[in-house]
């Protein structure tokens, strides 16, 4: 007589239960434990469903288990544990981030923004390129395809076009 041993948990000789009437004798309880547990009743709720969900895919083998209960009570209590790991691991990221706070830009250099937003565009890219970008006047005229005369002209124009534009906000700022 040959006998064979049973791997994994022990089988009941009882009937198996419906997936539906387990569904709703349990979830409640887990729920309310998760949520004891986690302190996020949504949270607890979304973990408790996703446990019966990972059950219902196994239905039949979990349901001739000895404590179907048990099956459901684990899996759902690894997945609160698991998310709760998670959590910590984000909360001590970003506790390590340092917060920058970066001055905002000074009143001159909003002035300088606008007025060069005023400017002819091949004027401002002149200006930009020769006092920002640091490029002399045969580098921006082989960039922008245009001589160099011309290059010299539209910083000519965009310098005095922003002297004029300048004094007048800085006299503007002493008036008021």
């Amino acid at each position: 007589m040959t006998v064979r041993q049973q791997t994994g948990p022990p089988r009941s000789v009882a009937a198996p239960v419906d997936f539906t009437d387990f569904y709703q004798a349990h979830f409640h309880r887990i729920a309310v434990q998760l949520y004891a547990y986690l302190g996020d009743h949504a949270e607890a709720q979304d973990l408790t469903q996703e446990a019966f969900c990972r059950m219902l895919e196994r239905w039949p083998r979990i349901s001739a288990y000895d404590d179907p209960s048990a099956w459901i009570r684990r899996v759902a209590w690894n997945l609160a544990t698991s998310r709760l790991r998670r959590m910590r691991t984000a909360v001590r990221h970003l506790a390590k981030q340092r917060e920058e706070h970066v001055p905002g830009p000074e009143p001159d250099r909003v002035a300088l923004i606008r007025a060069l937003a005023t400017l002819p565009e091949a004027q401002r890219r002149a200006i930009v390129l020769h006092h920002l970008a640091h490029l002399s006047i045969a580098e921006i005229a082989e960039q922008v395809g245009a001589a160099e005369g011309t290059v010299r002209s539209w910083l000519s124009r965009g310098r005095a076009a922003l002297a004029g534009q300048l004094t007048e906000t800085r006299a503007e700022g002493n008036r008021a």
